[in-house]
């Protein structure tokens, strides 16, 4: 079960509660630890080490701090779905954004900890070069010495055909055949850290050689964030600018209906399975001058499948019409592409 087999808010509340057991049962397994472990020892291979040990026992302790935190978010965070008409908007939000320097309040973010999921991935270009997609990202308050930061991860999906990521973990499984049933569905791919109630340090750009770097190509028509242009850390300025928007009267925020089997499970694994979908505001109200009363104005044009419309005549008699496929909407707006629309109205 995937988010790109699902367009209903039922279907994304299912595909959330899968995902949501599944990592939880994988980031505490074995493999998971394995996984982070070697995640860590290949981005911070000179961690300094603290209290006087080696740099073996500074990678197990980031390691067991990673995986405690991701098993407790994928499994008592709450579960954010981001549809896909909003990706564009949170993608080049996030480029633009620059905390370097402010003091962020812990309740910038809507829950300590939470998860995001972006049916359509936002893809992330590294200074090396190499492109994965962030299809999810989760996040969750930690403690340091240093003070209180959100731990904020970003997992690329392991089966996303698009994403160059995914290709490579299925070239390394042709090598490993038992690689597959030893990963979750999303690998982790990305790890930052963003204090609390204390400025936020600018990008260190390490120097590389623009000859040493392998250019990837990312998916047509996907969004795509480089790392030597942002000025804030990728899956951080992401989390954020999501935690902003889903306050903002751009979007609105529904309650995702789940089945009984899906709580059933849910409630067997010890997970949290409320799912909220967040979505753009396609209409907003105006107050016509002509007689005070307030309407519905549409933004957009999009195709209105023909349905049968339910009348009643002057003599009380229910009867109905045939209304033909046509655009609704101004003459002047954009036409909304796709297969189909649908309109949920109460």
């Amino acid at each position: 079960m995937t988010f790109r087999t699902e367009t209903t808010l039922a279907g994304y509340a299912r595909a959330a509660v899968d995902m949501k057991t599944r990592m939880h049962e994988y980031c505490a397994s074995i493999d998971g630890s394995e996984y982070t472990r070697a995640f860590v020892e290949t981005n911070w291979a000179g961690l300094a080490p603290t209290h006087g040990d080696d740099e073996d026992a500074a990678h197990h302790r980031l390691t067991d701090v990673i995986n405690r935190a991701s098993s407790t978010v994928w499994a008592q965070g709450e579960a954010y779905v981001l549809a896909p008409a909003m990706t564009a908007i949170v993608a080049a939000a996030a480029e633009a954004l620059d905390l370097t320097g402010d003091l962020l309040t812990a309740d910038a973010a809507p829950t300590d900890a939470g998860v995001l999921y972006l049916p359509e991935p936002i893809y992330h270009r590294a200074l090396t070069g190499q492109v994965s997609g962030i299809a999810a990202i989760t996040w969750a308050t930690i403690t340091s010495p240093q003070g209180r930061s959100w731990l904020i991860c970003g997992w690329a999906h392991r089966d996303d055909p698009d994403d160059p990521h995914a290709a490579r973990i299925q070239d390394y499984a042709h090598q490993d055949p038992t690689l597959l049933s030893r990963l979750g569905p999303y690998v982790l791919t990305n790890l930052d850290l963003l204090p609390i109630a204390r400025p936020v340090p600018a990008i260190a750009q390490p120097d590389i050689d623009e000859p040493d770097r392998d250019w990837e190509s990312a998916p047509d028509g996907r969004y795509v964030i480089a790392d030597a242009t942002a000025r804030t850390s990728v899956c951080a300025a992401i989390a954020y600018t999501f935690w902003r928007i889903q306050a903002q009267p751009i979007s609105v925020t529904a309650s995702a209906p789940l089945d009984r089997p899906a709580r059933r499970r849910a409630a067997r694994a010890h997970v949290v399975h409320d799912t909220r979908v967040v979505m753009l505001r396609r209409t907003s109200t105006l107050t016509e001058p002509a007689d005070g009363h307030t309407q519905w104005h549409y933004r957009v044009r999009f195709v209105v499948r023909g349905h049968w419309r339910r009348l009643i005549d002057k003599h009380g008699q229910a009867y109905r019409i045939w209304i033909h496929a046509h655009l609704k909407g101004p003459d002047d707006a954009p036409l909304l592409h796709g297969e189909k629309v649908a309109v949920l109205a109460r």
